[in-house]
């Protein structure tokens, strides 16, 4: 789409082009739920050149989904996150070499020790990829934990957990316990390891920064509202 609007304002928390509301996909106002997030948002359409790119404009894509498809399914988008809490990328340990082993440790160990006080829970870790069972009432607990955010929340935490594929890092990071980039680097400890032991490819050095072009959109996200 060209641009078409020459004037972007937001108003009663809704970004307008010209006096009109954008629309989501949906067809539905774009409205956000904080002046913060509205003027952000607005701000990616003031931005726009000749051509509209959604990829530059993360905040709005973030917004359309929280209103288009997690308002309309809220709890059914929260437990596809709540499943992380039995798979969570922080329960498995390689066995080996040790520095990989300490460096797992002492990455992954302080977000569980935060969700261990935080939500009374009880972590099972594994050494391996082979599947091993919560105890359900930590499953149960970080369900609860999920389910209890709004849309827009669950919208700007999608992209933490699944680009991290841990809810408990996720969530500390939520609740202000652990900063991203602590987080980030948590998620890339094995990735971290091969690339020094066999060199970085290219083609996987851009995949990262797009994940963390995403990573960082919905942490900015999460922190406007």
């Amino acid at each position: 789409m060209r641009r078409f609007w020459k004037d972007v304002r937001v108003e009663n928390g809704e970004v307008a082009l010209d006096g009109k509301p954008v629309r989501t996909p949906g067809r539905v106002p774009l409205a956000l739920p904080t002046p913060q997030l509205a003027e952000a948002v607005a701000e990616e359409w003031r931005a726009v050149g000749d051509t509209l790119n959604p990829r530059a404009m993360p905040l709005t894509g973030l917004a359309n989904a929280a209103i288009d498809r997690v308002s309309a399914a809220r709890e059914a988008f929260a437990e596809g996150l709540a499943a992380y809490g039995e798979t969570d990328l922080l329960y498995y340990r390689a066995g080996e070499p040790e520095p990989l082993v300490a460096r797992q440790a002492a990455a992954w160990d302080p977000l569980l020790d935060w969700a261990r006080g935080r939500y009374d829970v009880h972590f099972e870790i594994a050494t391996g990829v082979m599947h091993r069972a919560q105890p359900q009432a930590t499953v149960a607990r970080l369900r609860e934990a999920v389910l209890a955010l709004d849309a827009f929340r669950l919208a700007g935490l999608s992209p933490l957990v699944t680009i991290s594929g841990s809810i408990v890092a996720a969530l500390a990071l939520l609740e202000g316990a652990a900063d991203a980039e602590t987080v980030w680097r948590a998620a890339r400890v094995d990735e971290d390891w091969q690339a020094e032991q066999w060199g970085e490819d290219v083609l996987a050095v851009e995949a990262e920064q797009a994940r963390r072009r995403d990573f960082d959109a919905g942490v900015r996200f999460l922190g406007l509202l």
